[in-house]
């Protein structure tokens, strides 16, 4: 079990995580999850021992990132409902997600594995619901099509992103991209 499900860490151990967990979503992020543990620890600057102490397979090292990743899109979205209006919070979060991801090709690449080997259901589910409500506030508010469910909603944030990923579209594609999409989601 990694030590991230279990007993409250040490201080130093805090602080190897914390960089081991840094580490890793850098080098995951530039060399996708192909990219070696080794490598991260290096980057971290621990021995890969201290890696596997805190996380004994590289799918658990991926499996804290994916929940990490998951947990501060859970909170964008918070925050984008607390700030915006509802068609605005829901339209900057894809706008977001969309840019985070070009510019980081470990967001697409663990959303796209999430629901296969990573096994994170709970933490995708939680992203989901978030999601969701923001549809439901935007589509209450009259800026997003009643017709328009979840499931779509998803699909789009998920195609679009590894759309930005694997073209490496420029900022200038994924404003154009965006637009068509929410041009399709805006009311009749």
């Amino acid at each position: 079990m990694p030590i991230d499900d279990a007993k409250p860490l040490r201080a130093d151990a805090a602080r190897n995580r914390a960089r081991i967990m840094a580490a890793a979503e850098q080098v995951f992020s530039e060399r996708g999850p192909a990219a070696s543990t080794e490598e991260v620890a290096n980057r971290a600057g621990v021995a890969i021992g201290t890696v596997f102490r805190h996380f004994p397979t590289k799918a658990d090292l991926l499996r804290a990132i994916m929940k990490d990743l998951l947990a501060r899109l859970v909170s964008d979205v918070d925050d984008l409902r607390r700030g915006s209006e509802p068609g605005d919070a829901l339209f900057a979060f894809f706008t977001n997600l969309v840019a985070h991801s070009a510019r980081q090709k470990t967001v697409i690449d663990l959303l796209a594995a999430a629901g296969s080997e990573l096994n994170v259901p709970d933490a995708v589910g939680t992203l989901e619901r978030s999601v969701g409500g923001l549809l439901r506030a935007a589509q209450q508010a009259g800026t997003v099509r009643r017709d328009v469910g979840l499931a779509e909603v998803m699909a789009l944030l998920v195609a679009v992103c590894q759309g930005a990923v694997q073209a490496g579209w420029p900022a200038d594609l994924q404003t154009r991209t965006l637009a068509v999409v929410f041009a399709g989601l805006a009311p009749r």
